[in-house]
Formats: C-alpha cells, sequence, structure tokens
C-alpha cells in the first residue's frame, strides 16, 4: 500500500488529481520523423510545469517499444527522468509488448523487495476519495492477449476486502472482454469471467481502467465502469482516435475524466465526462 502525500510540495499538490498515461511504446531507437518519444515529453513538460501536482501519476502498461529491450527501458527512464526529478509520484504497469525481466534489471528501483504476487509488478495506491489496485496482465511478451491469473486475483480479493472503506478503482493493462467494443475482446483478459466475479460482489469497486486498445472510450459492466483512455504513443487510424493522456479528478461520488490530446486543436482536447459511482 502506497500514500500519496500531499505534503512533498508543501501543500502544493492537488491530492484529488490523477494523470492516466499508456501505451507509450519508447524504443531505443524510432524511424525517422517519429513522434512517439515526443508525445510522451508533451505529456511530461505539463506534468513538471504543473503549479500544483498531482495526488499521483499512473504509467498504464506497453512502456516498450515491441518486445522490451534493454535499450527502450533506459529510453523510457530517460524521457520521465524529469518526472521523478521533480518529484512526482509515478507508477508503471506493465503489458504484453514489455518484458517484466528485462524492466527490473534495467529499472531496478521499481522491483519491489517482498512482491505481493511473485512474479507480478502489482501494488494498491491510496488517495483520498478512492484506493487504485495496479494489476499486472503481462501474460507473456508480444502476446496479446493478457491474463490476471489465480494468484494475483486471490490477492486482490484479499486486497480489497482489506480496504474496503473507500471506492476501489482497478487499473491494468489489458482490456476486459466484457462490455464495450467487442471487436477489440480477442485480445483482451482471457479471464475476464473470473476477475468480474471478483470485482461485481464487491460493492465498493467502482471503476476498471484499461489501455491496450489505443483508443477512447467508455462502458460499463455489472455497474462498474469500464474506462479505455488514449495511447500516448500512435493510434491506428487518426481518422477514429488520436493520441493523448487523460485527467481523472475524483470526488467521493464519481470520477470527472479529461482528454488531454497531443494535437492542442484536436476535438477530443479539453473534454470532460463525469462518471457516477454505483451504490453500495
Amino acid at each position: 500500500m502506497v500514500a500519496c502525500s500531499t505534503d512533498a510540495f508543501g501543500g502544493e499538490v492537488d491530492g484529488d488529481l490523477v494523470y492516466l498515461l499508456n501505451d507509450t511504446h519508447i524504443g531505443e531507437k524510432h524511424p525517422p520523423n517519429s513522434a512517439v518519444p515526443s508525445h510522451l515529453r508533451l505529456a511530461v513538460d505539463e506534468l513538471v510545469g504543473l503549479k500544483r501536482k498531482p495526488a499521483c501519476v499512473l504509467i498504464n502498461g506497453d512502456l516498450a517499444l515491441k518486445d522490451g529491450q534493454p535499450g527502450d527501458y533506459r529510453h523510457f527512464a530517460k524521457l520521465i527522468a524529469p518526472m521523478r526529478k521533480a518529484k512526482l509520484d509515478v507508477h508503471l504497469t506493465l503489458g504484453n509488448h514489455d518484458n517484466r525481466r528485462v524492466f527490473y534489471d534495467v529499472m531496478k528501483e521499481e522491483r519491489p523487495k517482498a512482491p505481493p504476487v511473485e512474479s507480478r509488478h502489482i501494488s494498491v495506491i491510496k488517495t483520498r476519495f478512492a484506493n487504485f489496485f495496479l494489476l499486472d496482465s503481462l501474460k507473456k511478451t508480444m502476446v496479446t492477449q493478457g491474463t490476471i491469473g489465480a494468484k494475483q486475483r486471490a490477492w486482490l480479493a484479499r486486497a480489497l476486502d482489506a480496504h474496503s472503506s473507500k471506492p476501489a478503482i482497478i487499473v491494468t493493462h489489458h482490456n476486459p472482454r466484457l462490455g464495450g467494443d467487442p471487436l477489440h475482446f480477442p485480445g483482451g483478459l482471457i479471464d475476464s469471467q473470473e476477475l468480474w466475479k471478483i470485482l461485481a460482489s464487491r460493492r465498493h469497486v467502482k471503476a476498471y481502467i484499461h489501455g491496450h486498445i489505443h483508443d477512447r472510450g467508455v462502458a460499463q459492466h455489472k455497474g462498474i465502469h469500464i474506462i479505455n483512455t488514449p495511447a500516448t504513443s500512435y493510434v491506428a487510424d487518426r481518422k477514429l482516435s488520436t493520441t493523448g493522456w487523460t485527467t481523472a479528478r475524483l470526488t467521493a461520488d464519481g470520477v470527472m475524466l479529461t482528454t488531454r490530446t497531443t494535437d492542442p486543436k484536436h476535438s477530443w482536447n479539453g473534454e470532460s465526462k463525469t462518471l457516477a459511482w454505483r451504490n453500495g
């Protein structure tokens, strides 16, 4: 359990604001004229330049370009270094383009001394109005589908029960095969049904945040919001989607999501959507 501090900046932290990034796809080398690294720089520049820092920054998987090479993580670490220097509270999850062993070898500070579940990169982040449960859905590098797995699901059930006094928000890279866009179900969690049995029965679970699809959307299944946040890196079709990141402003009763796009003139830039939590 990690508590997001509001005191590190002498009160200059907005304890109810969380930044959500995903699918950064940073490589040691990108094709000429690739905008991918500059997209992450834009987000980092915005965060470092804020007068009031967010409670935390969550970067939700596919940190690496393709298959989690050491140079990918070295470049990624260099790009997010200004946030570390500014003492922003940054937390990372892993996706199907990551390699857990290489990630730990390069970014040694990320390796937990006593992992809650062996071979899974997971944590719980506390904020004033909600607890974020960061899961590891990496099944195998370069395998599109993801899985939570029985051991991690058992840990999650215990962790949710131990922290039931606040709304719970699940954060993992892969989309569930529930609600949302059926075109993307094959690439999502293969154990979605098993996971949802744990989530739906615990009324304090309010939302599930994922990336992986490189698009934006909001769905719902059994009262739990399924929030698909835009990729920072690239999209398949710019006529349908765009790149960017998301801010989440928490309240006691829900969250306001605001899209920030890498193209400041895009119609999505600054759009907000407020979601109310289910009762219970």
